[in-house]
């Protein structure tokens, strides 16, 4: 068992990071909302909370609830593999349309309040299987090699702080590129075929 807590930490960090950073549901939903300027902090804020919840209760050592009660997954993969296919619909329909609304500084209007927002990233978030086997399953179990295990989770929590914040105001650097409606459809078109393909192989499990 290794007992260096600078190397829990950092173990934690670098193996949260690598998780989270490929591209899925939850990443591209914050680069939109971080492109249009929409509730950014409150985006980011609420996916590393969430997250930060997830490997708390991983490293606490509740990665056998899966184990307790075996239907739980199922009903988790076709919920989140529903609303995948919904939201990957109405993504499509926005870029069948031309693109999200633009002002004069080329920023995205038009978008939803901060109420059906959180509610949208907390179903991204809650509704996503993947999210639990990385967080509470395999950061848990990880854990549970170092001797502070508390750190090793902290480490992971810093590095959904960093990847989510970092994602979202990131985002505006791509603003110029954004200014045409023709780039917002082939966004909108992106992250819809993303949704379904996600939502397929949820389905296909």
């Amino acid at each position: 068992m290794q007992n260096d807590p600078t190397t829990a930490i950092i173990a934690g960090f670098a193996l949260g990071f690598s998780l989270i950073l490929a591209i899925g549901a939850q990443n591209a939903f914050v680069l939109r909302q971080g492109l249009a300027r929409q509730h950014v902090f409150a985006v980011c804020l609420t996916c590393a909370v969430s997250d930060a919840l997830l490997i708390a209760a991983g490293v606490a050592g509740f990665g056998t609830l899966a184990r307790l009660a075996p239907w739980l997954e199922g009903v988790m993969r076709f919920g989140g593999a529903a609303f995948l296919l919904v939201y990957g619909a109405l993504s499509l329909r926005s870029a069948w349309r031309g693109g999200a609304a633009l002002t004069v500084d080329g920023v995205a209007t038009g978008g939803r309040g901060l109420g059906a927002t959180l509610a949208t990233v907390l179903a991204f978030t809650w509704l996503n299987p993947h999210v639990y086997l990385d967080t509470v399953v395999l950061l848990g179990t990880v854990s549970a090699q170092y001797e502070a295990r508390l750190l090793f989770g902290l480490g992971a929590i810093c590095a959904s702080f960093a990847f989510f914040f970092a994602l979202g105001y990131g985002a505006r650097l791509l603003a110029p590129l954004f200014a045409r409606p023709r780039a917002w459809a082939i966004l909108d078109a992106l992250i819809g075929v993303t949704m379904w393909a996600i939502a397929a192989k949820l389905i296909a499990m």
